[in-house]
């Protein structure tokens, strides 16, 4: 049941382990090497874009695909898989038509050429990219369009969100949620005036504030940053830009002289309270957090020097694997009186990705840092967890293994726990040796030893983008 159907295609996003599969399942889970720990309760979730239709092999993009969650419900010591679709209404649309409706990062050639979209509308919300967990509620996430409203533990999907009717721009895939306060800051980009919109959500659930954020041209942001008293914006050179398009270049493309910059915002400020860093040239995808030291406002996060998304299936296709593109462990330090910022690689050893921390210390100084190493001899897959200690420098690495390939892994505190680190790192592996998936679960204090539990999936669970966590009801 776990072997890769083979499918004709030299898109690599939909082959191998990244083909999509067709089936929901609900199973408990049996085959446990190791034992389950009683004192971790709740439902650790990974999404991913799985497509149903696909327009055209050649050109499908890896963020084209219709959102699926697959899930491992943690109970005393018990474990329960499911795997749903994001029923969305634009797969719903699709499957009543019995065919593709939209294409995806492709139909933006087609805007640029005057091609009409399509009537259902210009784009379909595939939510396909990240999960947030705020208010009690679970949330299935891209960054174009407003998050789906899901249910635990059976993954019902409930329907878009757009809080009363104020959320009035898009939604970004990683919301970050302050553990203290229980608000939730969000932001929007788009290719079109306003380039930034910025939010704030209640810890009730009600979006209380929001303000555009001047920007001199849409970028994709695909991250932001909380402090205690502040958010930051990411600034970075994948550009928005028509002209280049029309000329015969990419809508959405690497442009380095426009430069790279963090702007810092209060929580509750303004456009013109905005203050913004310069920095060196690169690329952010995903930090890992950030906090207030004095008079600075320090951001760590995952930085590449460039980065080519739109052409991630060409690449892909040709093992084009260059290690510019891919993030190493780096630090800013933004003084808010002198307007300085400083910056230093955390790590040169290592190429990484996915850095995540002890949720609890989002927007608050944290020790400890997780993120997956990039195997790269197998164009860009990850081969192992890594732990950063911010304390001592030391990074400690857990192994998955030849032939075994893993993903993002999300720190998730054991009930009762007393430290930072007291808790374990869950993540999906798929083990090309054996063709089979597992839910692997580490001990975060005991990180190079062998996994407190590896449980086998009696499914195949496909590579995906980014995992979660909600705690038991």
């Amino acid at each position: 049941m776990n072997a890769i159907t083979k499918i004709e295609t030299a898109n690599p996003f939909l082959s191998g382990n990244y083909a999509p599969v067709t089936e929901e399942h609900t199973a408990p889970l049996i085959e446990v090497s190791g034992t389950i720990p009683t004192d971790l309760n709740g439902h650790f979730l990974r999404i991913g874009p799985n497509p149903v239709f696909v327009p055209d092999e050649e050109t499908y993009h890896i963020f084209d695909g219709d959102g699926m969650i697959h899930a491992v419900q943690f109970e005393e010591g018990r474990a329960t898989y499911r795997n749903r679709f994001v029923d969305t209404e634009g797969l719903r649309l699709e499957r009543a038509k019995g065919t593709w409706i939209w294409k995806g990062m492709a139909g933006m050639a087609d805007l640029v050429k005057g091609v009409p979209p399509p009537a259902e509308g210009m784009m379909k919300n595939t939510a396909n990219t990240a999960m947030v967990y705020h208010n009690n509620t679970l949330f299935a996430l891209m960054e174009a369009a407003p998050p789906h409203k899901m249910t635990l533990p059976d993954l019902g999907t409930v329907g878009e969100e757009t809080f009363g009717g104020k959320l009035t721009h898009p939604f970004t895939a990683h919301p970050k949620v302050d553990a203290v306060t229980g608000e939730m800051m969000t932001f929007g980009y788009s290719p079109f005036p306003p380039f930034l919109t910025y939010s704030v959500v209640s810890p009730s659930g009600e979006l209380v504030h929001t303000t555009p954020v001047t920007m001199p041209k849409g970028v994709m942001m695909h991250d932001c940053a909380i402090t205690e008293n502040f958010t930051v914006f990411l600034d970075m050179p994948i550009t928005f830009d028509f002209q280049r398009a029309m000329s015969g270049g990419l809508m959405l493309d690497w442009e380095p002289e426009n430069g790279s910059r963090l702007g810092v915002i209060p929580r509750f400020g303004k456009d013109e309270d905005v203050k913004w860093f310069d920095v060196d040239i690169s690329m952010v995808f995903h930090v890992s957090n950030a906090w207030e030291e004095g008079d600075e406002v320090v951001v760590q996060a995952s930085r590449s020097l460039k980065s080519d998304i739109s052409r991630a299936t060409e690449m892909a296709a040709k093992h084009e694997l260059m290690s510019d593109q891919l993030g190493q462990l780096y630090e800013w330090r933004l003084n808010m009186k002198t307007g300085k910022a400083t910056e230093r690689h955390l790590d040169t050893q290592h190429h990484c990705d996915f850095p995540r921390i002890n949720d609890d210390l989002a927007g608050r100084k944290s020790r400890y840092t997780y993120a997956a190493r990039f195997d790269l001899d197998h164009d860009a897959l990850f081969n192992a967890e890594l732990k950063y200690d911010n304390e001592t420098g030391a990074i400690l690495v857990h192994e998955l293994g030849a032939g075994r390939w893993g993903g993002e892994g999300v720190f998730v505190k054991r009930d009762g726990a007393k430290a930072e680190d007291d808790g374990y790192v869950i993540l999906f592996v798929w083990d090309e040796n054996a063709q089979r998936s597992e839910c692997l679960i580490i001990d975060a204090r005991n990180f190079e030893s062998p996994p407190v539990a590896t449980i086998r999936i009696p499914y195949r669970v496909p590579f995906g983008f980014h995992a979660g966590w909600a705690p038991a009801a």
